[in-house]
């Protein structure tokens, strides 16, 4: 039997998931609170805009490795943002408050610049970072689609293999779901183009996900210390660098929670 064992969404863009017991779907398919939020740079659009743009607009893991290390929490009830590291404070304060938001900005801003590898050093066109979204629509996802991600343990457990890495953090991937029970890794893969049903939430998986520098970074050291990208064409996807698959949802009560069991629809 294939069940979910773990559930997540990330409220910033690129910054650190918030590991959930149950999650909701909103009725386009996107995981309710999950990148509602993004630093954009300064020069990549009028601070109103909040439509699709690329990764390599914002500030995030790929282009900003030592952000794996950070601490976000998004309170909806107060719509308060706090950003911290082990032993400093770098973010508290309401999206909803202009001027709050402007200091934000300017800390996180100030923040990212002192790290050792960031996008705003030598880039004053960038600075001070726009923080785009109103903490409630899901609208900054690597795709414009904004679909839910899926990968399997097992898939995650060989991958860790080749690498010689045991326990390989699989937040690295930033899946929106992580389940187990498959009969060998990768094995969803084979899924691409039929349906699954996960509780009673039906969804089409529609296509792997290709992966990038984002999964370099150790979630525990902000490194970037294993080659996931060369070790996936090698060992297991040859055309691409792919783990994990895209979902869109088709039907059912979108609520999904751990322990669901994820059956195939189509055979």
């Amino acid at each position: 039997m294939i069940t979910v064992s773990e559930l997540y969404r990330h409220p910033v863009k690129s910054l650190t998931p918030e590991r959930l017991e149950a999650i909701s779907l909103t009725k386009d398919g996107r995981v309710v609170g999950d990148r509602v939020l993004g630093f954009r740079f300064r020069n990549a659009g009028n601070p109103d805009d909040w439509s699709w743009q690329t990764k390599h607009n914002f500030v995030g893991l790929v282009n900003t490795p030592a952000l794996a290390t950070l601490i976000t929490e998004l309170d909806e009830n107060s719509n308060r943002l706090r950003i911290h590291a082990e032993d400093l404070q770098i973010i508290d304060g309401r999206i909803d408050d202009p001027n709050e938001r402007r200091t934000i900005e300017l800390a996180f801003t100030d923040y990212v610049a002192t790290l050792p590898d960031n996008p705003l050093t030598n880039h004053p066109e960038r600075c001070p970072v726009t923080l785009v979204g109103d903490g409630e629509q899901p609208l900054f996802h690597d795709t414009a689609a904004g679909l839910v991600t899926l990968h399997s343990e097992e898939s995650l457990a060989a991958l860790g293999d080749s690498l010689n890495e045991t326990g390989i953090d699989g937040r690295r991937f930033r899946s929106n779901i992580v389940v187990r029970g498959l009969g060998k890794p990768f094995e969803e893969m084979s899924w691409v183009g039929k349906r699954i049903a996960i509780g009673n939430t039906e969804f089409k998986v529609t296509k792997p996900v290709t992966r990038c520098l984002v999964t370099h970074a150790n979630p525990v050291t902000g490194r970037r210390d294993l080659d996931v990208m060369k070790t996936l064409v090698s060992d297991f996807t040859p055309e691409k660098p792919q783990f994990a698959v895209m979902l869109q949802a088709t039907g059912g009560d979108r609520i999904l929670a751990n322990g669901h069991e994820l059956v195939l629809v189509d055979s």
